[in-house]
C-alpha cells in the first residue's frame, strides 16, 4: 500500500515520543488509506465469540481474509449470546468466499494454545494475522487480590498472548509475512494509575509487551508487531454488564477493528503502543469523522478515560474504580471510592 508523504511522515512518529498531536492536525482532514486487499490471508482472532473479537473478525472478513474464531464458549450463556460456531456461520454467510474456523480454547492451557495453531496451519496452510484480544478484567487494590485471581487474570492476559505468538511467529517467520496485533495499554507514565489495577496493568502491559517482542524479533521478515488500546470505553457486554458508565461516553467496537485492518496493511508502523483514535488520525481521520463514525452518540465528546488526551492535557488510566466479580458488582458500587465513569 502506498501512502502520500504526510501519512508517511506522521507514520514514523513513535508513540513514545514527545511530539504532541494538536487539534489542528488532528482536524485536518486527508484521505483514510483504503483497508488492505487481505484476500486468503489467515487471521487468529482470541475471544472471538462476541464483543470486540467478533467485530474483528468480521473488519478481516470483510476484506477477504479467513478467520480463525478461537474461544471457549460453545454454547450461547443468557447474559453472555454468541459462540464460536454462531460467529463462523454469520462470518461465512455475510462473506460466502471467506472460510471461518471454530476452535475452542481456554488460553489458560498452554497445550490448547499449541493445538489451536497447529489446528489452523493444518485447515489452511499458514496463519499471517494474530489479534490477541481475549483478557480478563481485574480492577482491584493489591490487598483485595487473591493469588488465584492474579494467575487466573496474568494467565489468559500475558501468558496466554505469548504462547498464542510464540506458536504464530514460527510460521509467519517461515513465510516472511505476519501482523501481531495486542489489545494491550502503553506503559502507564504515572505511578499514580497503578492504584487498584497494579495486577491487572502487568498483565495487559504483557499482552503490549508480546506484541513489541513480535515486532523486534520479526524486523526483517515483514512481520510488524504493535499493541491496540482504546481511548474510552468501547460498547460490549462486559461494559454493559460492570456498569462501566452511560452509553452516551461509549465508543463502537468497530473503532478497534478498523484499526486492525488498516494495521494489517500498514507495513511501516510496528513496535508501537497504539491509542485506538490518535492511530486513526496519524491516518487522516479528522476528530468530527471520528466521532460521527464511532462514538455512540456522536453529538458528544467522549471522556478519555483509557488514555491520554491528544493535546496531552489528560494523562487517563487513573481512575479510581473497582470491577472485576460480576456477582459482586454491587459491593464494588456501594464502596464509594469514586463517581464511576461519569
Amino acid at each position: 500500500m502506498e501512502y502520500p508523504l504526510v501519512f508517511l511522515l506522521l507514520l514514523d512518529l513513535k508513540a513514545d515520543s514527545d511530539v504532541i498531536f494538536t487539534s489542528a492536525l488532528l482536524e485536518k482532514e486527508m484521505p483514510l488509506p483504503l483497508p488492505p486487499d487481505l484476500t486468503n490471508r489467515v487471521a487468529i482472532i482470541t475471544g472471538a465469540s462476541r464483543g470486540i473479537g467478533r467485530e474483528v473478525a468480521l473488519a478481516l472478513a470483510a476484506r477477504g481474509c479467513h478467520v480463525v474464531v478461537a474461544a471457549k464458549t460453545v454454547t450461547a450463556h443468557p447474559t453472555l449470546p454468541g459462540t464460536i460456531y454462531t460467529v463462523c456461520s454469520e462470518i461465512e454467510s455475510r462473506y460466502p468466499n471467506v472460510k471461518a474456523l471454530p476452535v475452542v480454547v481456554d488460553l489458560r492451557n498452554g497445550d490448547a494454545c499449541v493445538q489451536a495453531v497447529e489446528e489452523t496451519v493444518k485447515h489452511f496452510g499458514r496463519v499471517d494475522i494474530l489479534v490477541n484480544n481475549a483478557s480478563a478484567l481485574w480492577w482491584q487494590n493489591m490487598i483485595d487480590t487473591p493469588t488465584n485471581k492474579y494467575d487466573l487474570i496474568n494467565g489468559i492476559n500475558a501468558r496466554g498472548a505469548f504462547i498464542m505468538t510464540r506458536e504464530c511467529m514460527k510460521h509467519m517467520l517461515k513465510n516472511k509475512w505476519g501482523r501481531v496485533v495486542s489489545m494491550g495499554p502503553p506503559l502507564p507514565k504515572s505511578y499514580t494509575e497503578y492504584a487498584g489495577k497494579t495486577a491487572y496493568y502487568m498483565s495487559k502491559c504483557g499482552m503490549s509487551m508480546v506484541a513489541l517482542g513480535a515486532a523486534a524479533e520479526g524486523e526483517g521478515s515483514n512481520i510488524t508487531g504493535n499493541a491496540l488500546w482504546p481511548a474510552t470505553i468501547i460498547e460490549s457486554l462486559a461494559a454493559t454488564n460492570f456498569k462501566l458508565g452511560e452509553r452516551d461516553t461509549w465508543r463502537k467496537a468497530s473503532i478497534l477493528a478498523d484499526c486492525v485492518v488498516q494495521l494489517c496493511g500498514d507495513a511501516r508502523t510496528t513496535g508501537q503502543t497504539l491509542i485506538d483514535d490518535l492511530y486513526l488520525a496519524k491516518l487522516g481521520m479528522s476528530q468530527r469523522e471520528i466521532r460521527e463514525t464511532y462514538n455512540l452518540d456522536p453529538s458528544k465528546e467522549v471522556p478519555r478515560f483509557l488514555a491520554p488526551s491528544a493535546d496531552g492535557k489528560t494523562s487517563g488510566g487513573d481512575w479510581k474504580i473497582k470491577r472485576g466479580d460480576v456477582k459482586k458488582l454491587q459491593k464494588d458500587l456501594d464502596r464509594g471510592e469514586c463517581e464511576a465513569l461519569k
